[in-house]
């Protein structure tokens, strides 16, 4: 009992638009691989949660989509939806930004935070690839005009440049109360789901700006066999002639995908992989409401 009384936890959303690291920051602070990164706008589809305890303390991040102005499609609605979410009953908000660059996007953002009444840190990532640090302190005065942030963080995500500093500052807003995850847990996701986020990350990393974000993985078997998993992911597509450009000359890059999601699936499950991928056309699925939610785009609450 007297353990629980000093125990602290509490719930902190990292928010922000496509491609500022807001993934690349959480698999940063957990120390290990979690939500999917790569350089294309919008890799992250789902609020992700990871879970650090350390002593006494409990922190649970929660990575989310990027905000957009994109409403086109219901799939862009969705992670619009599931970024906005995030902020709700949460103890501390993370909002990222790219350097010294401020877009409408970031507008989008930073309107959505005018009513929470948690404490709003703006962490300004990436300013090791900044040309001119001279020109980071008037910048960073600039954006202490723009909101009401109880702290500015310069940083680096990738580099872990002042993210120490960042967690002390959320750690200081962390209230007393018991831990809500076993100490060993590190995300609320399940296995399956994090497979077929390997396997989409490949994909996107592979295919540069060649394919259309109507693509996702669907994990359609996922056992073990004593010390083997074996797992079948169907890539879906929006069209017949996306397939080619997935499976590549004599399916040289379907293979590639499958290598490379295999390797990092064997090392965040532990155990040997053996993983079957191919292309199914599902038509209209990333602007099916229906065909979301069956895909496990869902969950709002």
């Amino acid at each position: 009992m007297e353990n629980e009384m000093s125990e602290r936890s509490g719930y902190v959303a990292i928010i922000g638009r496509p491609n500022v690291g807001k993934s690349t920051l959480l698999n940063y602070i957990l120390g290990q691989k979690l939500s999917i990164t790569s350089r294309k706008p919008q890799t992250t589809r789902h609020k992700i949660m990871g879970i650090k305890t350390e002593n006494d303390v409990q922190v649970v991040y929660v990575d989310t989509p990027g905000m957009h102005e994109n409403h086109d499609k219901a799939l862009n609605r969705y992670m619009n939806k599931a970024a906005q979410s995030a902020v709700k009953d949460v103890d501390v908000i993370v909002f990222m930004i790219d350097r010294t660059k401020w877009t409408s996007e970031d507008e989008l953002v930073l309107k959505s935070l005018q009513y929470v009444k948690c404490p709003v840190i703006l962490a300004v990532n990436k300013v090791d690839f900044l040309a001119d640090k001279e020109a980071l302190l008037p910048t960073l005065q600039k954006l202490d005009a723009k909101g009401n942030f109880a702290h500015i963080v310069p940083m680096s995500a990738k580099t872990g440049h002042n993210v120490d500093r960042l967690e002390n500052i959320i750690t200081s807003f962390i209230s007393q109360g018991a831990h809500l995850f076993p100490e060993d847990q590190i995300t609320d996701r399940s296995s399956r789901f994090l497979a077929a986020e390997l396997v989409r990350e490949k994909i996107m990393r592979q295919l540069g700006d060649e394919l259309p974000y109507s693509m996702t993985v669907e994990i359609e078997e996922f056992r073990y066999e004593d010390s083997l998993l074996v797992i079948s992911a169907a890539i879906l597509i929006d069209r017949q002639s996306q397939k080619h450009i997935i499976i590549g000359e004599k399916g040289s890059r379907l293979k590639q995908i499958g290598r490379d999601a295999r390797l990092d699936m064997e090392e965040m499950f532990e155990c040997k992989v053996m993983l079957n991928t191919w292309v199914k056309v599902k038509s209209g699925w990333a602007d099916s409401e229906r065909a979301l939610k069956s895909l496990g785009y869902d969950g709002l609450d």
